[in-house]
């Protein structure tokens, strides 16, 4: 069960979509509330109609194309213009044209920003909110007012920000959400205010407070919990911290933390065991890399790299761990690297599905070989396939589906027009020729390929080459290509390490390569690449 009046507000289609970069389009918002609605929320607000085109076609089209089993739908505007009834401002309208059954009202709760922003009084600033919220009210909505620059209001001057509360609840709002809009409070701060305004008669202990917090200060989700402490029950914010500037407090590490710190069940129908899923597939549709030292979800929340700490988990895993992985739907990783120890390698071997235990010699031999690679400029925390394939060389389980005989590319100019190839033309095109030559399937073969560039020439050639004897890799795909120049002090003569990542369409793995240059070093990277996709697609050498 959930615990009883706790409410959890999303709002990633909305304030988090303000992240610079971020560009939803009406169907990827319809996908997005789909997910919070599986992760469990109770709010999903999805945008501002009548202000923002593409939120009132979202709000069309949800009405038949979303449906909701855990949330309901909130539109967010504003309170309406000084000097105007709310029921003939066209803003105000447009909420109720949204027809969702929840509507939230941006109010200003700050007198400088009331003065100086709105360029109106005291007085009508407070009759904007109770009007406002009294029409829709009177309208059959349910209404949440966010209090804008609550905290730094109230530090201005208490008296007036509290009045903007309890005018809201006054006139029939079902929550006041206190708002760090500029995200520069500290958790003592927010404590406190929230601790003050709870305490004052025309709140009370039964209204409905809520919290949302912007990432300013680094203090978001420490400036959420510390609200509800001190008496908040209603708590806003974004999937991975989404938002303007340096985004909002990150829904999902608030939400972990109250239920598997604080006890509390928030999430409806567990959905906190698909909170790493959910994490990663709006970071998909957002086409925003996940961020892989994100608390509980991120790839790197549960990976362990130190040999000290490996020792200790193979004694028991909650030893370097705050909470189990799984009750968030992550997974506990090994990171093998030159800080390995031998227990490091023998718990990424089980990991891969290899039982090294007891086997201190070949323990001893890898751990060795990491190291030396390592120093050379290899890194095999980031590839888990470049790892597996030393490790089964090691055993002896290192299937050989091809021979290199050799390798070259070339990049020549050709320039636009009649012109001779000899001749250099501003608008040229590089274009880039391999030739591979390899035993495979017991005959020699030798094929040349085409590409944008040395590398893109040199897999294509190894790709038509291979794919007559494994036609298995018409599937696999580069997905990610990354370089990086080790000993940049040695100038042109600096060491590169490339990490692939190549998917089958159903799964991906990592693999790394370096040498003394991009090329020999992406070479090696996608030659591991075909080695181990073919390897765990079951297929055997054809020789």
């Amino acid at each position: 069960m959930t615990t009883p009046s706790f409410q959890v507000y999303d709002t990633t289609l909305r304030d988090g979509a303000q992240q610079e970069g971020m560009n939803l389009s009406v169907s990827d918002k319809l996908a997005i509330a789909a997910l919070l609605d599986e992760l469990g929320v109770g709010y999903i607000e999805g945008g501002w109609p009548g202000a923002v085109p593409k939120d009132t076609d979202f709000f069309a089209r949800a009405a038949s194309e979303l449906t909701l089993k855990n949330a309901v739908l909130a539109a967010f505007g504003a309170t309406r213009r000084a000097g105007v009834r709310a029921g003939d401002d066209p803003q105000v309208r447009a909420l109720l044209d949204a027809a969702t059954p929840v509507v939230t009202l941006v109010a200003k709760s700050d007198v400088r920003h009331v003065e100086r922003a709105l360029r109106t009084t005291r007085e009508e600033n407070l009759a904007m909110i109770g009007d406002t919220v009294a029409f829709l009210v009177g309208e059959g909505r349910r209404v949440v007012l966010d209090a804008e620059h609550f905290f730094d209001g109230y530090r201005y001057d208490a008296a007036y920000a509290t009045s903007a509360v309890v005018t809201a609840f006054e006139a029939g709002a079902e929550v006041v959400t206190l708002c760090d809009t500029n995200g520069g409070m500290l958790p003592t701060w927010v404590g406190e205010i929230v601790r003050e305004l709870r305490a004052d008669p025309a709140v009370g202990p039964d209204r409905v407070l809520g919290v949302h917090a912007h990432n300013d200060s680094g203090c978001a989700v420490a400036n959420s919990l510390a609200a509800v402490e001190a008496g908040a029950t209603h708590v806003q914010g974004t999937v991975n911290g989404y938002g303007e500037r340096t985004g909002n407090a990150d829904l999902v590490t608030v939400v972990a933390n109250l239920e598997l710190k604080a006890g509390m069940s928030l999430l409806a129908d567990g959905g906190l065991r698909e909170a790493t899923r959910i994490a990663h597939a709006v970071s998909e549709i957002t086409n925003i890399s996940p961020f892989a030292r994100q608390p509980y979800v991120g790839a790197s929340a549960f990976a362990h790299k130190g040999g000290l700490h490996a020792s200790a988990i193979r004694v028991d895993p909650d030893m370097y761990q705050h909470t189990d992985p799984t009750l968030v739907g992550n997974d506990m990783r090994m990171l093998v690297s030159d800080m390995a120890g031998r227990a490091s390698v023998e718990l990424k071997g089980r990991e891969l599905g290899f039982d090294l235990a007891g086997q201190g010699e070949l323990l001893s031999r890898v751990t060795n070989r990491v190291k030396d690679d390592e120093a050379a400029g290899y890194t095999y925390e980031a590839a888990d396939a470049s790892f597996e394939l030393l490790l089964r060389s090691e055993l002896g389980q290192r299937p050989e589906y091809f021979t290199v005989e050799s390798w070259r590319t070339i990049i020549e100019t050709v320039p636009a027009g009649a012109a001779p190839p000899s001749v250099h033309a501003p608008d040229a095109d590089a274009v880039a020729e391999a030739t591979v030559k390899l035993w495979a399937g017991g005959e020699r073969i030798v094929t040349t390929g085409e590409g944008n560039g040395p590398v893109n020439a040199l897999d294509q050639a190894l790709r038509t080459a291979l794919s007559r004897v494994y036609p298995e890799l018409d599937r696999f795909e580069l997905i990610d290509f990354k370089v990086r120049i080790l000993d940049t002090e040695l100038g042109t003569d600096a060491i590169t390490r490339v990490l692939i990542d190549t998917s089958d369409g159903g799964r991906s793995w990592s693999t790394v390569g370096v040498g003394p240059n991009v090329v020999e070093a992406a070479w090696e990277a996608v030659t591991e690449a075909y080695v181990y996709g073919l390897l765990t697609a079951g297929v055997e050498p054809r020789v």
